[in-house]
C-alpha cells in the first residue's frame, strides 16, 4: 500500500457535498475525478501546460485503463492529499501510480495507463525521449524551470508575449499602457520550462539609487500555483542584490499581495488605483 512520503506531488481538495452519497461517503466515482484533477497539477507541476506541450510533442495521451482500488472512504468536508507519481514509461505507454490520503492513511489507491499517440489517427507512437526525460527528472527531483535574466534585446519577444496574454487580453489593460521605454534599459527575467517555453516574467528597474523598483509580474494563467512566479520574482531579487540595491519595491494588484506577503514583502500605505486595478505599495529588504 502507498505511503504519503512515496509522492513527491500531491494536490489537495476538499470533499464537497454534491460528492456524498446516501452512504454520506464520497461515491465511488468520484475518485476518477480527484485523479484527473490532480494529474493536472501533476503536468503544472512539472510547469508543462498540458495542451501546448502535446501540440509541441506532435501527440497526445490517451487513457487506456484505470484501476482503482478501495481501502477506506473519505466523507464530507475532508481534506484530502491527491499523489501522484510515473511509475513506469514504456515505448508508448506510460503508467502513473496515485493514491487518495487523508492525513498520512491511504484511502483509495489507482494505476492509471496512458497511450501516446498521434491524435488525428489516434495510432499508438513512442513516447518522446524530451518526455520521458522530464518525467524522469521530475521524480529524481530535478528542477522543471530555468529563469533566464538580460536585457529587452535577448528577452524582450519572450517577456513581451506574456505580458500582452497576461495584461492585455486576459486583463484589458490598454495595450499603450502596457508598453513604455523602460522596457529598453530594465533588467528583465522570463521563466522557462525544460522544452524553452516561456511562461512566467517579470523586470527590475532603479527606483531611487539604491531602491530597486520589481514590476510587470506575469504568469501563465494554466502555471499560477506552481511557484514559477516566486521563481522569477527571487531571480530579480537577486538581480537587485549583485548591483547593490538595499531595498525592493513594487505595487501589487490587490489579488497578488498575498504572493507577495509570503515572499517577504509588506504593505506600505493606502490601496490606490492603477490601470484601473487595485494596488497596493510593497516593499522588502534585500
Amino acid at each position: 500500500m502507498s505511503k504519503r512520503e512515496d509522492f513527491r506531488f500531491a494536490e489537495r481538495l476538499r470533499v464537497r457535498w454534491a460528492e456524498v452519497d446516501m452512504q454520506k461517503i464520497v461515491f465511488n466515482g468520484h475518485y476518477l475525478t480527484y485523479f484527473d484533477t490532480a494529474v493536472g497539477g501533476y503536468w503544472r507541476a512539472m510547469a508543462l501546460p498540458y495542451q501546448a506541450t502535446m501540440a509541441y510533442l506532435s501527440g497526445d495521451l490517451y487513457m487506456r485503463k484505470s484501476t482503482l482500488e478501495y481501502h477506506a472512504s473519505a466523507r464530507y468536508d475532508d481534506l484530502l492529499d491527491i499523489g501522484v507519481r510515473t511509475a513506469r514509461i514504456g515505448n508508448s505507454s506510460m503508467v502513473l501510480e496515485a493514491c487518495v490520503f487523508r492525513g498520512d492513511e491511504p484511502l483509495v489507491g489507482a494505476e492509471l495507463v496512458y497511450v501516446f499517440a498521434d491524435p488525428q489517427t489516434q495510432t499508438s507512437q513512442p513516447v518522446p525521449q524530451q518526455l520521458r526525460e522530464v518525467l524522469q527528472d521530475f521524480e529524481a527531483g530535478k528542477p522543471m524551470v530555468e529563469v533566464r535574466v538580460g536585457g529587452w534585446d535577448e528577452l524582450g519577444a519572450q517577456a513581451g508575449a506574456i505580458r500582452a496574454q497576461v495584461f492585455v487580453e486576459e486583463q484589458k489593460i490598454p495595450a499603450e499602457m502596457e508598453w513604455d521605454a523602460a522596457d529598453a534599459s530594465c533588467v528583465h527575467a522570463v521563466a522557462c520550462n525544460r522544452f524553452g517555453a516561456p511562461l512566467a516574467t517579470g523586470r527590475l528597474l532603479e527606483h531611487v539609487p539604491g531602491v530597486a523598483k520589481i514590476g510587470r509580474m506575469a504568469v501563465l494563467s494554466s502555471m499560477r500555483g506552481s511557484r514559477i512566479g516566486r521563481a522569477v520574482l527571487d531571480a530579480l531579487m537577486q538581480a537587485a542584490r549583485e548591483r547593490g540595491d538595499r531595498e525592493a519595491l513594487l505595487h501589487a494588484q490587490m489579488s497578488a499581495a498575498p504572493f507577495y506577503l509570503r515572499a517577504g514583502f509588506t504593505t506600505r500605505g493606502p490601496v490606490f488605483e492603477e490601470a484601473g486595478i487595485p494596488h497596493v505599495e510593497m516593499v522588502r529588504a534585500l
